[in-house]
């Protein structure tokens, strides 16, 4: 036998003696599992008591805390308000001013006001037992001197008339001199016209050579026109003459003399 052959078969002899001195073992599977269920449930038990950490901290933390000045958030869309129980139609009154100033010391006012349907509670002045009106709309003419209402004891309706919707020719032509007192013929007064579509203005003379000018307004949506003069306390008209827009006199009264 050589050499190499005898120096292999030694150390054969020396694994076998050292294996069969120390026996190996199983490896503990089941230890080790059981360690790695543990580790587990430990780790599970840590993050569920983080999270909850955490929960509380940002519940604790988010009452307290205040947006920047220069922050830009959502635009909210505002509570709607509460409407009003009855919104009046635009249309159903029209109103227009026609003359306004100061005579005597005391503020005068005439408007214009259109109703595009009969009110409900008006009665004819004129026949106050009928209860139907010769028209659709209603037309009245608000006169002032010092805060009172000309013919104010007629009731609400004395100084409206009756029309056949927004055109009606029926209501042009007509002039009146109108006062709180003794109807119009002493104190302070006021001269209303409602002149027919070319009138553009109207100048009232009095007896001491004073003109007044007064022009023609047209309420919106309406032929209905008018313009109104101021006549101060003890004095009396000479004449009263209208123009159109090219300033040819249209007309000359001296009715009021």
């Amino acid at each position: 036998m050589t050499p190499d052959h005898d120096q292999e078969d030694w150390l054969r002899a020396a694994y076998t003696r050292s294996r069969d001195a120390y026996p190996s073992s199983q490896a503990p599977v089941d230890q080790i599992l059981t360690a790695a269920r543990a580790r587990r449930r430990r780790s599970r038990a840590a993050a569920v008591t983080a999270g909850a950490a955490c929960v509380l901290a940002l519940c604790l933390t988010v009452p307290f805390l205040k947006p920047s000045p220069d922050a830009v958030g959502p635009t909210l869309r505002p509570t709607p308000a509460a409407s009003p129980t009855h919104t009046p139609a635009p249309s159903t009154v029209g109103v227009q001013v026609i003359g306004e100033g100061r005579v005597d010391g005391q503020r005068w006012s005439v408007a214009l006001e259109f109703h595009r349907t009969l009110p409900k509670d008006y009665v004819s002045p004129a026949a106050p037992h009928r209860t139907a009106a010769p028209g659709t709309s209603l037309l009245c003419q608000r006169m002032y001197i010092g805060g009172v209402r000309i013919d104010h004891q007629g009731g609400p309706w004395a100084d409206c008339q009756p029309v056949t919707g927004t055109n009606d020719p029926q209501a042009a032509g007509n002039t009146g001199l109108w006062g709180l007192h003794d109807k119009g013929t002493s104190g302070s007064r006021l001269m209303v016209a409602n002149p027919e579509a070319d009138v553009a203005y109207g100048i009232v003379t009095l007896t001491d050579g004073t003109r007044i000018k007064a022009t023609s307004a047209t309420l919106p949506g309406t032929t209905y026109r008018a313009w109104a003069a101021p006549i101060p306390d003890g004095h009396t008209i000479s004449s009263v003459d209208q123009y159109d827009t090219h300033h040819n006199r249209l007309s000359h009264d001296t009715y009021w003399r």
